[in-house]
């Protein structure tokens, strides 16, 4: 094949470690001398490439690539641009030439769902039309909602951030000792694997939060409503914590019962917001006298990286380095994903899979893990998370704030 340049771009929904992923892609493209030219970053994703976006990332001196490792949120950029599914369309030719002048040998792409689905197509193409083009995807999502692989890297930063948001404001909204709820939003469209951070943390058995609710059960306001009254005969502060996707046994998501007008991205989600608002204002009309509060985490969930943990931080670049080991070892068409191993001690593995068997799917949260009335969470999920939560972030500091790499 000779020597050929890397095009690597991230997609999608940003996380605090998907920079490591890219750091481990970068690295192991320079380490690789004899088989790779120039690394080259697409600035937002594929479609930012499509208007011919591109730096050069090799060019970044070792100190900015160990900053990488520690910087949240798309260092190149990200974008939410579906590829179309006709592969006659005129744009993989339009991609496929670019490719070649540059002389792109191997694509990677940090994403989740949508993002392995821009890799299957391109690989796809590629093979119809003969390219030695190599396309790798290396996994990413807060919502930790990819097949197949075991977790996702950004799911531990992500999860950690929840539980320790969750357990700062549990102890503010105790201070007065009056009757409170607190109704806590958070990241999850239809899986709760987010959500269910909270329950990390509890510090003993009927420790807040109180209630859990995940999109892979309905939700119900009468029993809601219940669940409250239960809760208030033992505690007179309640934290609640609730995906952002809870929904009714039709289907209908919580937060369009305030307001239908949902925009939709061009992969046709529903940009849902609201829920804890919403929810807050029928707690208040139906319980006189207790303060209620409902918060939206946003953004914050995903772009925590004084939370980040070292576990993820190090599956993140470990990798981006192995989607480039694969392809230069001839790999196109596949995703890295996590194999965990038997046994109490935590240990992974790393495996190929084909990124048809991914893209376009989700992996919901196990129903054995939902516990209580749909509204708690067991001891399985506790077991399953807490070794991704583990260590903290190397993340350096300059004049007491967190020192990031910034694109020029």
């Amino acid at each position: 094949m000779g020597t050929k340049n890397i095009l690597v771009g991230q997609s999608g929904g940003p996380t605090s470690v998907i920079n490591s992923s890219l750091y481990g892609v970068v690295s192991a493209g320079l380490q690789a001398k004899d088989s790779v030219g120039t690394v080259y970053g697409m600035i937002h994703g594929i479609e930012g490439f499509r208007k011919g976006d591109v730096t050069v990332l090799s060019d970044l001196s070792e100190e900015e690539l160990t900053l990488l490792q520690t910087t949240p949120a798309a260092y190149l950029g990200s974008c939410r641009y579906k590829l179309p599914e006709d592969l006659s369309d005129p744009v993989y030719p339009e991609l496929f030439a670019k490719f070649e002048e540059m002389n792109i040998g191997y694509f990677f792409y940090c994403g989740g769902n949508d993002s392995m689905d821009t890799v299957s197509k391109l690989s796809r193409y590629g093979a119809s039309v003969g390219s030695d083009l190599r396309c790798m995807g290396v996994p990413k999502t807060i919502d930790n909602d990819l097949i197949i692989t075991d977790h996702c890297p950004g799911y531990g930063s992500a999860a950690k951030y929840v539980a320790t948001t969750v357990r700062q404001v549990t102890l503010d909204a105790k201070v007065y000792g009056k009757k409170f709820i607190t109704i806590m939003e958070i990241m999850g469209r239809h899986a709760g694997w987010l959500t269910a951070a909270g329950a990390l943390a509890r510090k003993y058995e009927g420790d807040n939060p109180k209630l859990i609710y995940l999109p892979e059960a309905p939700f119900s306001m009468e029993q809601f409503y219940e669940d409250l009254d239960r809760c208030f005969e033992e505690s007179n502060d309640i934290m609640v914590c609730v995906s952002e996707g809870i929904h009714d046994k039709d289907g209908t998501f919580i937060c369009e019962y305030a307001s239908s007008d949902t925009a939709v991205d061009s992969f046709g989600h529903k940009s849902l917001t609201g829920t804890a608002s919403y929810l807050a204002e029928m707690v208040k009309e139906r319980y006189e006298g207790v303060k209620v509060r409902g918060i939206e985490l946003s953004l914050t969930q995903r772009c925590a990286a004084t939370e980040a943990s070292l576990t993820d931080i190090t599956e993140a670049a470990m990798a981006g380095s192995l989607a480039v080991e694969a392809a230069l070892k001839g790999e196109t068409g596949k995703m890295v994903a996590f194999i965990r191993q038997p046994g109490e001690e935590y240990k992974i593995s790393y495996e190929l899979r084909d990124v048809n068997e991914i893209c376009n799917k989700e992996k919901p949260f196990p129903k054995e893990w939902i516990t209580g009335n749909n509204n708690d969470i067991g001891q399985g999920y506790i077991d399953y998370a807490l070794p991704l939560i583990q260590g903290r972030s190397p993340l350096p500091f300059e004049n007491g704030l967190p020192k990031f790499l910034y694109r020029k």
